[in-house]
């Protein structure tokens, strides 16, 4: 307020004021006394306080307190005011604020205050060249205190203003590049927000505030480039001369292809959606195209097909809407469109095969695509052994089929010379396994049988089994290739012997069946089947030296299975009794026990039907000693059955004897009860009395009731009171024993449980 203005308004001051007066004049730069004066003055009319305090501020013109109080109190006097209507009054405390900050520019409260004071004015270029003149006066430092009101600001005016200080901002913080890059797509500035996200994907390390990844930011970009396309072309078109580096769409996204290999299908599309939104119908169909035969994965090219497919689709349906213009074009996309789909199996079969040029079955499938085409036929499969890894191929051991199918290609058209050919080629490869090459041999000499030509198809395995005269290559040692193991292949020598049994002289295969033996490589199989070959030519002492060296070449138990068969043999050809005995005196030397109950039980058998019965019972009596305790009492039943058939029942009560001081308790159990019903049947009813006595001791009542029923019953046919009395004071005696031993209580509970289950287990009588 000037000078006079000032003077005029001295009728302001009444004599209530003049003590306040009085202080200023005595001190004229203290702030207390302009203070307590204003204080006094706070309830005064609005014209009062602002005279008061223009004086103070002239007074102390870098007083920050008595500034921030005056401007705060002309602010809150416009508080709801229109600024459009009230433009005058604005003005007032626009100025009074610059007169502040003339003298305090490095008050960042007084600037945010102006700055937010001239946001709710409708003065855009004033405030923009404010917040200029803020960010340069304050310091760096203080820059953060203003941007969020410069921001919001911007925001609210759009359009240019709002990209120049967004593109200033991002300088002082680069972190916010995503908030600019916002804007510019609110905003359609498509190109410059594409020239943002490259700078961001090209910072190292890459940060995104917002927590988004690489890939994302990437997807973003992409997306805006394809669907803005045209917008992106015509402002790059408009300001050619204003900008620094054009946006190649197409070299971005190609550049993404290499980066984000898992996303390739995606790319592709979002490719050809960019040359079809420029109309460069030509160019999307060459995108479309080298994307369905360069992707790795099913997805992909299940992705980018269906967008081919379906870009065709449309652009067939346009041309249909004006088809009267041009038929033929209709006409030659059709055939195009058909050609595509016909292509399709192809196009992912290629997928496939680049994944894995090694997938041995989808080389079989691409053959049986081409159908009766024979020329392309011939050329997938020279391609495929172009192209597999011999140790690599998947899945493991199916690369031989592959020579087979190209093999008999040429056998269905009559062309064995060259299936010949093919097959020679075939067992040179270096196959991982020695198996595949044995297969191949095998159906190369299949197919000169089929062929009838049947000295060839011996002379091959003759060939493919050819090895030195001692061998001590181990088949399974991957070390060595598949030819120097071949020789050792069990599964092609039994082809080989088979064929020869069929096709040759019993000599010849007798050669083949010598030279399994030589090599080591015989299995119980071989031994079993050389042997009766020879037995059905009459070689039967042959027949039985085949056995012998089968059974001194392998253990048990498959030795036991081979004596079993050679002693049948054997005892059917009806041989001399004594070498009968040598044979099974061998067989049982070395026989585990839990093997040697069959044996002796025939050992036995032919001593009783062509040797002595004294003889039969004595082996009965050594097997009883000799087998698995599994067995032991079966044999013992067995032993007694041939002895009371042999000398009568009661010859048999020694074996009782025996076998209750040898067996298990649960045995004995069971053969108590049998031996006390033999001598019930001799009707030595004292005797019995004993037995089920001394059989009492293994039988607890609760788990075994059937003994003391089976007692029961015989005391009720044959005792006495007192024998009955007796029976009964014994069972509670063996009962209460078991009752106090621990172990006996655990058995019992697992056998209640147990019979518990069998009971649940078992159908209901009534549902029955």
């Amino acid at each position: 307020m000037p000078t006079a203005a000032l003077a005029l308004d001295v009728h302001l001051i009444g004599d209530a004021e003049i003590p306040y007066e009085l202080d200023l004049q005595r001190e004229p730069q203290a702030l207390a006394p302009w203070l307590q004066y204003l204080d006094f003055k706070a309830t005064a009319p609005l014209h009062h306080r602002v005279f008061l305090y223009e004086r103070a501020c002239r007074a102390l013109p870098r007083s920050y307190k008595l500034w921030k109080q005056y401007i705060d109190l002309r602010v809150a006097h416009l508080d709801g005011v229109n600024p459009a209507r009230y433009e005058d009054e604005y003005v007032k405390v626009n100025e009074c604020f610059e007169r502040a900050l003339m003298m305090l520019g490095k008050m960042p409260r007084l600037w945010i205050d102006y700055l937010t004071f001239l946001v709710r004015q409708c003065r855009v270029t004033d405030t923009r060249r404010t917040f200029d003149r803020a960010l340069r006066t304050l310091p760096l430092s203080q820059h953060d205190r203003v941007w969020p009101i410069y921001l919001s600001f911007a925001r609210s005016v759009g359009g240019p203003t709002a990209v120049a200080v967004y593109k200033r901002y991002i300088q002082f913080k680069p972190a916010d590049i995503e908030d600019y890059i916002s804007l510019l797509v609110s905003l359609d500035y498509y190109a410059l927000a594409a020239q943002q996200y490259v700078m961001l994907l090209d910072t190292n390390p890459f940060f995104s505030k917002n927590g988004k990844s690489q890939f994302q930011i990437w997807t973003e970009l992409t997306d805006m480039l394809v669907h803005q396309a045209t917008n992106i072309r015509d402002y790059t078109a408009r300001n050619s001369h204003r900008t620094r580096k054009a946006i190649d769409t197409e070299k971005i996204i190609r550049s993404g292809l290499e980066k984000f290999s898992d996303q390739r299908g995606k790319l592709w599309v979002n490719l050809a959606t960019y040359k079809i939104a420029l109309g460069d119908y030509e160019a999307a169909r060459d995108v479309f195209e080298e994307g369905v035969t360069t992707v790795m994965t099913v997805r992909d090219f299940t992705l980018v097909f269906d967008a081919y497919a379906e870009f065709e689709e449309s652009y067939i349906a346009n041309l249909m809407e004006r088809a009267a213009e041009d038929d033929d074009e209709v006409d030659i996309r059709m055939m195009k469109f058909e050609q595509l789909m016909d292509r399709r199996p192809f196009l992912l079969n290629d997928v496939l095969l680049r994944q894995n040029p090694n997938n041995v079955v989808e080389w079989e499938k691409r053959v049986g695509l081409w159908g009766t085409n024979q020329e392309q036929v011939v050329n997938t499969y020279a391609e495929a052994f172009t192209k597999i890894n011999p140790k690599r191929a998947t899945p493991a051991g199916s690369l031989y089929k592959l020579w087979v199918g190209f093999a008999k290609f040429y056998e269905r058209a009559d062309d064995l010379r060259q299936a010949r050919m093919i097959f020679d080629r075939g067992v040179r490869v270096p196959f991982r396994a020695a198996s595949e090459l044995a297969d191949l041999y095998i159906e190369w000499a299949e197919m000169e049988l089929r062929a009838e030509n049947f000295d060839r198809a011996v002379d091959i395995m003759a060939k493919a089994t050819h090895g030195p005269t001692r061998s001590s290559v181990d088949f399974f040692d991957e070390k060595l290739t598949a030819q120097e193991r071949l020789h050792k292949s069990m599964k092609l020598w039994s082809f080989y012997v088979d064929l020869v049994e069929s096709v040759g002289t019993v000599d010849d295969t007798r050669k083949v069946y010598d030279r399994i033996f030589e090599l080591k490589i015989a299995t119980p199989l071989t031994v079993v089947n050389y042997a009766n070959f020879l037995e059905e030519n009459k070689y039967f002492e042959e027949s039985f030296k085949i056995y012998e060296r089968g059974v001194d070449h392998f253990s048990y138990p498959v030795a036991f299975e081979l004596w079993n068969l050679y002693l049948t043999k054997a005892i059917k050809r009806k041989l001399n009794l004594e070498r009968l005995r040598s044979l099974f005196e061998q067989a049982l030397e070395k026989c585990p026990p839990e093997f040697a109950r069959p044996l002796y039980i025939l050992y036995g058998e032919v001593e009783e039907t062509r040797g002595l019965a004294r003889n039969a019972i004595q082996i009965y009596d050594r097997a009883t000693s000799n087998v698995g305790p599994k067995d032991r009492a079966d044999m013992y039943r067995f032993f007694i059955k041939k002895v009371a058939a042999l000398h009568g029942l009661a010859a048999t009560r020694v074996i009782y004897e025996r076998a209750l001081d040898t067996l298990p308790d649960n045995d004995c159990r069971e053969l108590c009860l049998e031996f006390a019903a033999m001598e019930q049947k001799l009707g030595e009813v004292e005797r019995a009395r004993a037995v089920f006595d001394h059989g009492s001791q293994f039988a607890d009542p609760r788990i075994h009731p059937r003994y003391w029923e089976k007692w029961h019953e015989f005391e009720v046919l044959n005792g006495t009171e007192e024998t009955f009395k007796e029976m009964l004071r014994l069972k509670r005696s063996v009962q209460a024993r078991y009752n106090t031993d621990i172990n006996f209580i655990a058995v019992q509970t697992v056998a209640k449980k147990t019979d518990e289950s069998n009971a649940a287990a078992a159908p209901n009588a009534v549902e029955v």
